[in-house]
């Protein structure tokens, strides 16, 4: 993969890790600004590799490449501040798609399943809207769909307000109306629960025809 990617003109490829202790020595070294991360590592795991290069260097991203498709390794990448998700058997045009995806500040989602990740049986979106700006699986508004699409982006409550030229309290009354209508308690579950369900199409991941 390492050579496939230093192929392309607009990346470089700095170092290579054998071991998750490695990646987390040689990242501090260099301070990439992705890590392509395989879950399954020597010695600490690409999940604890995540948590540790996250903790010493936030601005860098991490890209998560595991062989299962299962629903508790994207939690656990995401929760330890991974901001993608990829499957082994992605080809080296879906990685780098999703590399320069997580690059320019979005998440990168994808799996056998394709665009909807954690559907199974029809993938098509369910967030259709009907009237009065509603959205019908959890009776979200478009005001509040904007600021799940904008949270799914890694936008601070902060950053969520000058976007859509409100306050933070309203960003904040907001969030408590979503979390309350998709029955979550935390910014992430919100999130996975919205691309699971397929509200935010274009945080899925790359749209690469198989």
């Amino acid at each position: 993969m390492a050579d496939l990617l230093k192929q392309r003109p607009n990346m470089d490829v700095v170092g290579q890790a054998s071991t998750g202790q490695q990646a987390v020595e040689l990242a501090h070294i260099l301070k990439p600004d992705v890590i392509l991360m395989d879950i399954e590592m020597p010695m600490i795991s690409g999940i604890e590799a995540t948590r540790q290069i996250r903790a010493l260097l936030p601005d860098v991203q991490v890209l998560i490449l595991s062989g299962f498709d299962d629903e508790e390794y994207i939690r656990s990448a995401l929760k330890v501040g991974a901001s993608g998700f990829m499957l082994k058997t992605s080809s080296a045009d879906q990685i780098a798609k999703a590399i320069e995806q997580i690059y320019e500040g979005n998440l990168a989602i994808t799996s056998l399943s394709g665009p909807g990740f954690f559907q199974s049986g029809n993938t098509e979106s369910r967030g259709n809207s009907t009237g009065a700006g509603i959205h019908t699986d959890y009776e979200l508004t478009d005001r509040e769909l904007e600021v799940l699409r904008l949270l799914a982006l890694g936008l601070t409550n902060r950053n969520i307000a000058k976007t859509l030229s409100i306050s933070d309290r309203t960003v904040q009354a907001h969030l408590t109306h979503i979390f309350a209508k998709m029955g979550v308690s935390s910014r992430l579950d919100a999130v996975l629960r919205a691309i699971r369900d397929g509200l935010l199409p274009n945080v899925t991941g790359p749209q690469i025809p198989a």
